[in-house]
């Protein structure tokens, strides 16, 4: 295994394109564990640790975006971007232990695209699009076209993720997490949402319930018409629970899951509806007060 070294993202890009292969690292928390339990062995691995500037990250000049260098760590987003970015920030909170937090980033999670990534349906429900780059230029990818299959992204072989932009929230964000304790746990399943008063939408991102992330587009659909059609973005009035029901069963209807040890398909598609119901409730409540950002109950686990 060679290993190769880029002193600047134009060494970085050249020796991508040189050696398409080349597998990234910067955290490292995906990638070494494949590599220790010999489950990968790349002919090369690019590591990306000397270039200083992914991990910088900014908020637009009309504080619309966060732009999010790819190995700008999750530690940061907890301690520097639970502002703007409130439903990452809460998932950041899931991730790992303090010292994989401290090393992880949104780009490895992205780059690993795998269906348990934590940091998938904040992205999703936020609407985030990935800066992707190579020697023959830069291009922008919405978060919902990036995951194409099982740990497979939309990355061409000679691209590298340099940063991910993402909307600035506008109203209130969740999220929560199925899983066996409150970190160092793969999610069973895991659910996003975020209000968008602004544009009166809500946008949703499910996790480890579905081959890729995605986003449960018919719920979102219904209540987003629910919500204009009774009123409830001038009034602020208490969501109904049929409406709540039905949210969190077309929530539940977008899940294709599968049976695997640490959880059933079943168990998926219900605990989907669930957080899905909990984490509007949540968010419904907090706007209502005024909020803007996540309440904080979406950091727990329910198991």
């Amino acid at each position: 295994m060679d290993f190769l070294r880029p002193a600047s993202w134009e060494e970085a890009l050249a020796a991508k394109a040189e050696h398409p292969t080349a597998v990234p690292i910067a955290g490292g928390t995906d990638v070494m564990v494949e590599i220790n339990f010999d489950h990968r062995r790349p002919e090369y691995l690019l590591d990306l640790n000397r270039i200083g500037e992914l991990s910088e990250w900014e908020v637009s000049a009309d504080g619309a975006t966060v732009r999010l260098g790819a190995s700008v760590p999750y530690s940061t987003i907890m301690e520097r971007l639970r502002g703007e970015l409130p439903g990452l920030a809460l998932a950041a909170h899931t991730v790992g232990s303090p010292q994989i937090r401290n090393r992880g980033s949104v780009g490895g999670n992205l780059g690993a695209a795998s269906p348990a990534g934590d940091s998938h349906p904040a992205l999703l429900a936020a609407g985030a699009e990935v800066e992707a780059e190579s020697v023959r230029g830069v291009r922008r990818i919405p978060v919902e076209e990036f995951y194409t299959g099982v740990k497979r992204n939309a990355l061409a072989p000679d691209e590298l993720i340099r940063a991910v932009h993402i909307k600035t929230a506008d109203g209130p964000q969740q999220f929560s997490k199925v899983g066996t304790r409150n970190a160092m746990v793969i999610a069973v399943c895991a659910f996003g949402l975020a209000l968008h008063p602004e544009t009166r939408t809500v946008r949703t991102g499910i996790g480890s319930a579905a081959p890729t992330p995605v986003r449960a587009r018919e719920a979102e659909t219904f209540l987003d018409a629910a919500l204009e059609d009774g009123g409830f973005w001038d009034s602020g009035k208490t969501i109904t629970p049929s409406i709540a029901r039905q949210f969190a069963e077309l929530c539940s209807g977008a899940c294709n899951p599968i049976d695997d040890v640490r959880g059933s398909a079943r168990y998926r598609r219900h605990a989907v509806g669930v957080m899905a119901r909990r984490t509007l409730g949540w968010a419904w409540e907090s706007y209502r007060a005024g909020g803007t950002g996540g309440t904080g109950k979406g950091e727990a686990q329910c198991a």
